[in-house]
């Protein structure tokens, strides 16, 4: 007598409850990525100013890097993998795997060859000179080195997701946070008997690091403890297994760029304010930076959800679950910038006592955080589309708030407009991001509402 095989709760079960269930260990790992790169910060604050300029000018780079890696392509890889076993197709989501993992391999090795070749002249091109210059560069060229190692973790783990699992991506996600951290004092600072490496030290905390939760990930699922198993001499590669994850992947990647371009655009028309108003807007932007993971958590907490609907052809239930993740993103950021608006010194004076950069920084938060709902709303939705394998409308989305911004700043410098109208742009543009994203994702169709499972 045979028996029908277990309902998948992801197919079945409360949407809520799982997305919730979800985002918490995702949330956990993603802060402790992010204060990992506070502390070493921290640490690079003990080598002087010079040193402190230098992580300025290579960090947009570290971090387009992990955007590209755990957001963008991760996002495409967790979709393919989760569409796959939506569909109840297990060996498809085992080559995918093993595909995403090439993939990965493949833009770690380029994103190396680019940085140790280019970097120096884009970091130059920042404006980085002299001294500077030097430690960023010494800086980049050991962290770029390990970029497959970066890579490699980040695919990996988006495999995982993909298959509805976020606590062991999480897990291995915090280690290397707390490795990196350890790793990073111990050889740039020299606690004990080692020696003092400088930024080459710190850097060379976060490859090690990375290495080891790569060489982890890839142990577990060659080993088939999961829902996935790694056969990576059995597979043959296709063009057709390839595409299917680089079709959402590779248009997903735009969104990074669009996302620099804003911060770099911006960072130079605050600039021309004086160090007062720049101050202010970067005690603001850490606190984004903060906030982000928040968003990511929840975004890549429905992608699983979104992906095996779309698979299982329950194109209701995709979207159910698209929007519910979007209402808890919107909801945890919009009290988060509400909380700073009215309260800004809760957070700036955790940076300075400063009373002209306290009011920069309060002028900042009164503009653009009660617009951190829409970010949130609009970052939740990119991912939740990255999960139904449509990729285009949210980059379309980012791609209108780059104007704005670009447009708009460009209009504020030729009138010579205060500090505070260049932050309330910062406010337009995330309001702009999240209503159209919401209008795009609405217009975009994700299948045949009729067609279930």
């Amino acid at each position: 007598m045979s028996t029908a095989p277990p309902a998948n709760p992801l197919l079945t079960g409360p949407i809520l409850p799982i997305l919730l269930r979800f985002s918490l260990p995702n949330m956990v790992a993603m802060l402790a990525t992010a204060l990992a790169a506070i502390a070493e910060t921290s640490y690079v604050g003990h080598f002087g100013a010079p040193a402190l300029a230098g992580m300025a000018l290579v960090f947009p780079f570290v971090m387009l890097q992990t955007m590209l890696s755990a957001g963008a392509m991760g996002g495409g890889v967790s979709s393919a993998v989760s569409r796959a076993l939506g569909a109840g197709d297990a060996s498809r989501a085992n080559v995918l795997a093993v595909h995403a993992l090439w993939i990965g391999m493949a833009m770690g090795l380029a994103f190396m060859l680019m940085m140790e070749v280019c970097g120096p002249a884009f970091m130059s091109a920042l404006g980085g000179k002299g001294e500077a210059l030097a430690q960023a560069v010494a800086y980049g060229e050991v962290a770029f080195a390990g970029s497959v190692f970066v890579w490699i973790v980040n695919t990996l783990s988006s495999v995982i997701r993909g298959s509805g699992n976020m606590k062991v991506p999480s897990v291995t996600l915090f280690a290397v946070a707390l490795a990196q951290v350890l790793l990073g004092g111990a050889l740039g600072l020299g606690w004990g008997p080692l020696p003092e490496w400088g930024m080459r030290g710190v850097a060379a905390g976060g490859v090690l690091a990375n290495a080891a939760g790569a060489l982890y990930l890839w142990g577990y699922l060659a080993s088939g403890r999961g829902k996935i198993t790694l056969r990576m001499r059995s597979t043959t590669l296709h063009r057709q297994h390839l595409m299917d994850i680089l079709r959402v992947g590779a248009v997903a990647c735009i969104s990074p760029l669009q996302t620099v371009l804003i911060i770099l655009i911006l960072t130079r028309l605050v600039a021309s304010f004086g160090t007062q108003a720049l101050a202010g807007y970067g005690i603001g932007t850490r606190l984004e930076f903060l906030l982000v993971p928040i968003a990511f958590a929840v975004g890549v907490a429905s992608v699983p959800v979104v992906g095996m609907a779309i698979g299982a052809g329950n194109i209701a239930r995709a979207r159910q679950a698209a929007w519910t993740a979007a209402a808890v993103a919107t909801v945890l950021l919009g009290a988060l910038g509400l909380a700073v608006t009215w309260v800004p010194d809760v957070w700036t004076t955790l940076y300075t006592q400063d009373p002209s950069v306290r009011e920069s920084a309060a002028s900042y938060f009164a503009w653009a955080g009660p617009f951190y709902g829409f970010f949130g709303l609009g970052l939740s939705l990119y991912f939740s589309s990255l999960g139904a394998g449509k990729a285009v409308g949210p980059v379309l989305a980012g791609a209108l708030r780059l104007l704005v911004v670009a447009v708009g700043g460009s209009l504020l410098a030729y009138l010579q407009a205060p500090a505070w109208m260049i932050f309330a742009l910062v406010g337009a543009g995330m309001a702009v991001y999240g209503l159209s994203t919401v209008l795009i994702i609405r217009m975009t169709p994700w299948g045949n509402p009729a067609a279930k499972a």
